[in-house]
């Protein structure tokens, strides 16, 4: 063991020199021994400066789970309710994140206890056994599971868990939800269908997606994503708790408590500030369903930004009424309108990408700033597609790349040709980005940019395309 810095100088000659020299020697192997202790017990509890190690190296490895709650690509940007609280952490120590995805639920923990990320950025639950392993920290929530079943018109609504009896609840196999129901069924004494599909097949939004749509009567998920998905889907009800609340967190290993302690403050710090309460409202609050106001102002008029869409459509080569009918899907004409995900102004772009095309933050909700950037944005997309001949066609690929970003688009396009599908034939891409909410194909090693909630953008290039088409035929309509 190396001390530098230690300096002693020992007498030459005489008893007593001696006898100090002994005594000097003594002390200095008690230092040693004691200074050995010290670091081995350092290196145990892990006190080395585990976070200035980080801050140092200016990076954080982060495991998540993919999914709306957590984190997701959009419009070529990064986002998820976990991810935005995550980036508001990383950009308070000018840290860059590395995200490495989890393919379950349980992952997460092995992978951080192997050493392969620093911090687990989406909610896993405290429990006794983790804590053996794990440090809990950030924002501890408190979540109740809930049954997620469609609510029509005409659908029977269930009002109790008793009521489950005779009926049959989807779950992932091994789930949380899946422990808790199998717990629930055995508390009544029996009679509840549980079916089980594994988890690499799908995920519980997918669940709750096929819930709405008639294709399974119930799922059950926690509380949070049931309220973030009933934004998506109007007609599912949550209103029924089949679980006992549960807390859960961020997690470090506990080699890192410095780390933790910083995500602690970090979280205290933010407890009351706007930044969080914003997230909260944009991701809670805000309808992905509204779709209030009229697009007609007279008969002869789309909206009070025609000259506009005029304007820049002759100068960039587009029909006038496509614009009109992005700005109409993006912003109700609404120029100073923001969704959850941050697009923002008449045409829904991205703050990045409004910059990237010239436009700062301060001017993305300037009407004819927005329009602008947006017809270089369909330009700069078009080329993506030249192997698409068909011009209505390629205007499909430009608009899925519109809304989900060009390497969605390509890894679908890769998807359907590894499967002998025709990679610039919409129909047939379509159904992998249908596909890539799936973790089977997500994870495929041909795809790039990870999990897509594939069904958004399918339906957005729906709804663009056939509202363009009422517009170029003089039939005006705000049916979706």
């Amino acid at each position: 063991m190396e001390c530098k810095g230690l300096k002693i100088k020992l007498p030459q000659s005489s008893r007593t020199g001696k006898k100090l020299q002994i005594a000097a020697l003594s002390c200095l192997a008690l230092l040693l021994m004691a200074g050995g202790y010290f670091c081995r017990e350092k290196l145990k509890t892990g006190r080395s400066g585990d976070f200035q190690q980080i801050i140092d190296k200016k990076e954080l490895n982060v495991i998540t789970l993919p999914g709306s709650m957590t984190c997701f690509t959009y419009k070529g940007e990064i986002r998820g309710y976990e991810y935005e609280l995550l980036n508001d952490f990383a950009e308070s120590y000018n840290l860059r994140i590395n995200l490495k995805m989890a393919d379950n639920e349980t992952q997460p923990a092995e992978w951080l206890k192997n050493g392969e990320g620093d911090l687990i950025a989406c909610n896993i639950p405290i429990t006794g056994e983790g804590k053996k392993h794990l440090i809990y920290c950030g924002r501890e929530v408190v979540n109740e599971q809930v049954l997620i079943q469609r609510a029509n018109r005409k659908d029977t609504i269930l009002k109790d868990v008793v009521d489950l009896i005779g009926k049959e609840v989807t779950l992932i196999r091994g789930s949380k939800y899946h422990r808790r129901m199998v717990n629930l069924n055995n508390e009544l004494g029996g009679g509840i269908r549980i079916r089980t599909i594994d988890g690499n097949a799908a995920s519980t939004e997918d669940l709750i997606e096929m819930v709405a749509q008639g294709k399974i009567p119930y799922t059950v998920s926690d509380m949070d994503l049931a309220k973030l998905s009933k934004n998506y889907f109007g007609n599912i009800n949550i209103s029924v708790v089949t679980g006992h609340p549960q807390r859960s967190s961020w997690a470090v290993r506990k080699s890192m408590p410095e780390l933790a302690e910083a995500i602690n403050r970090w979280a205290k710090e933010n407890r009351n500030s706007p930044k969080p309460a914003q997230i909260n409202k944009r991701y809670f609050e805000i309808s992905k369903n509204d779709t209030a106001w009229n697009s007609i102002w007279s008969e002869d008029r789309i909206s009070p930004f025609d000259g506009l869409f005029k304007k820049y459509a002759l100068r960039y080569g587009f029909d006038w009424q496509l614009l009109a009918s992005i700005s109409f899907r993006e912003s109700n004409f609404l120029p100073n309108r923001s969704s959850r995900e941050g697009a923002t102004g008449l045409m829904g772009l991205m703050p990045r990408t409004g910059r990237a095309l010239g436009v700062p933050d301060d001017k993305l909700y300037d009407p004819e700033q927005n329009i602008k950037a947006a017809c270089k944005l369909l330009v700069k997309s078009g080329k993506y597609f030249t192997a698409v001949k068909d011009k209505e066609e390629r205007m499909k690929f430009i608009l899925g790349s519109y809304n989900a970003g060009q390497a969605h688009i390509a890894d679908a396009q890769r998807l359907a040709l590894k499967y002998g599908k025709n990679p610039n034939r919409w129909e047939d891409v379509k159904t992998y980005l249908l596909l890539k909410s799936r973790r089977e194909y997500y994870s495929d090693p041909v795809c790039k940019a990870g999990y897509l909630r594939g069904k958004e953008t399918v339906n957005y290039v729906t709804d663009v395309t056939e509202r363009w088409k009422y517009y170029l035929h003089g039939k005006l309509t705000t049916d979706n």
